[in-house]
């Protein structure tokens, strides 16, 4: 027997995930990086000072660790300063 949830159900696990990306958006902005929510709220997308492809951040690993460049490259949700930093000088280059 399949269950479908109701209509109302909130997916807790989407919400942690957006509000980490919330987090990480805030961080970027502090330290001058465009960046905007996209793909309803399941990704960052990271804007690049100088023309070039923008940078796609996800929050993946169990909703622990942000992640981009195909999961190549990935810091700890716990510490949306420092990923934002660790980001800021990836799309520098």
């Amino acid at each position: 027997m399949t269950r479908i949830a109701p209509a109302d159900t909130v997916d807790l696990a989407r919400l942690g995930q957006e509000h980490q990306l919330v987090r990480l958006r805030d961080a970027l902005i502090l330290l001058g990086v465009n960046a905007e929510l996209r793909d309803n709220n399941t990704a960052l997308m990271v804007h690049r000072p100088a023309p070039g492809l923008p940078v796609w951040v996800f929050v993946g690993y169990g909703g622990g660790s942000y992640s981009w460049q195909n999961a190549n490259k990935r810091h700890p949700v716990d510490d949306p300063h420092g990923a934002a930093a660790v980001l800021a000088d990836h799309v520098a280059r």
